[in-house]
């Protein structure tokens, strides 16, 4: 058994842990009028959120290259280039086609809809034996579930049209970058000077234990579903799938979802793979089933491997958790989330005891 003053601070951190959560969710829950004063700040925030991961993401390429003493501003110039070269060509070839196969999509979805109709009245040929109240519970799913496909294609349709509202943003991002990378050990050197001296040593074990578990997680993760996009593509384009591009995209993204992402991320190619015939349903279900084999078997422990020892049932309820208060982007951010909260928790607790 724990000693005695164990158990109190395992209990002390439990309650504190589920009492900064139930204030999360009732903030986001109970303060509606909240939502105008955080929606700015968040629209404020996006560029240099966004600059920061991308910096992050640089900085070791950049630091490995200047270690052949290789100067800085070259190594700084090299990856920039490349990076943001690429990124822009990519946009260049694939958004044009995201945006007709959106576009395609939301058109043929009234097609889809009366087709998946006929479908559920075959089932309910086939299910009459069941009570009526089941038969109301489909239809009130099947309503909604058309609905919230119908608002997210509108809402796609309506976001890529409306990208060049975002220029701003697109082009303050790689300046955010460039000046993050170039004076990351001054701003680092800035902000370490308000620390007082007792915690600069704790701080920063804990900063480099938070990007030892992150960092490579993070890398590995993005690498594995650029793979994972462009292996299904092509797999799709085999078979060929309407919507390919898209399909791929969106089986890409979802990968960064453990356990459940494969899932949600096969729903839509399985969807559209109906409209045609039974048998493209096997094959995508069979190609998807081996996407995920390789990625599980191969791609995961050689490109990841163990950077992040959590059990997998906190996982499930990070991401669980996530999904209820933030949706789509809690599933994404669940597991980096209590990955730094854990390296921090841990450190804190160390601390505590040596002091």
């Amino acid at each position: 058994m724990f000693p005695r003053n164990k158990r109190l601070n395992y209990l002390y951190w439990i309650i504190t842990g589920i009492l900064s959560i139930l204030f999360i969710y009732l903030l986001v829950k109970s303060f509606p009028f909240y939502s105008i004063f955080f929606s700015f700040l968040w629209k404020l925030s996006i560029p240099f959120l966004i600059a920061i991961l991308i910096a992050y993401l640089l900085y070791p390429v950049i630091k490995k290259i200047h270690s052949y003493n290789i100067h800085k501003g070259l190594a700084i110039l090299f990856i920039y280039v490349l990076f943001f070269g690429g990124i822009a060509y990519l946009i260049y070839r694939v958004y044009p086609v995201i945006v007709l196969q959106v576009r395609d999509l939301a058109n043929n979805f009234p097609k889809m809809t009366e087709m998946y109709e006929g479908m559920v009245l075959n089932v309910y040929e086939y299910t009459s034996f069941l009570p009526e109240t089941v038969h109301d519970k489909m239809d009130q799913l099947i309503y909604r579930l058309e609905n919230s496909l119908d608002n997210v294609l509108t809402k796609l349709v309506g976001g890529f049209t409306r990208i060049f509202d975002m220029v701003l943003v697109i082009t303050v991002i790689p300046v955010l970058v460039f000046y993050f990378i170039k004076d990351y050990d001054r701003m680092k050197a800035y902000f370490k000077q308000f620390l007082p001296n007792k915690y600069c040593e704790p701080l920063s074990k804990m900063v480099h234990a938070i990007d030892a578990n992150l960092g490579s997680y993070i890398r590995g993760q993005l690498l594995i579903c650029l793979i994972i996009t462009i292996i299904t593509l092509f797999t799709f384009k085999l078979l060929h799938m309407e919507y390919a591009l898209l399909l791929a995209i969106i089986l890409g993204i979802t990968n960064l979802i453990p356990y459940f992402g494969p899932i949600i991320g096969a729903i839509p190619a399985v969807a559209i793979a109906a409209t045609s015939s039974g048998t493209l349903v096997i094959f995508v279900l069979i190609a998807v089933f081996a996407i995920q084999t390789i990625e599980g078997n191969l791609l995961s422990p050689y490109i990841v491997g163990k950077s992040i020892a959590i059990h997998p049932v906190a996982i499930i309820l990070a991401i669980l958790v996530g999904s209820q208060l933030f949706g789509i982007i809690g599933l994404i951010l669940a597991v980096p989330i209590l990955t730094i909260l854990k390296v921090i928790i841990k450190h804190i607790w160390d601390f505590r005891l040596n002091h």
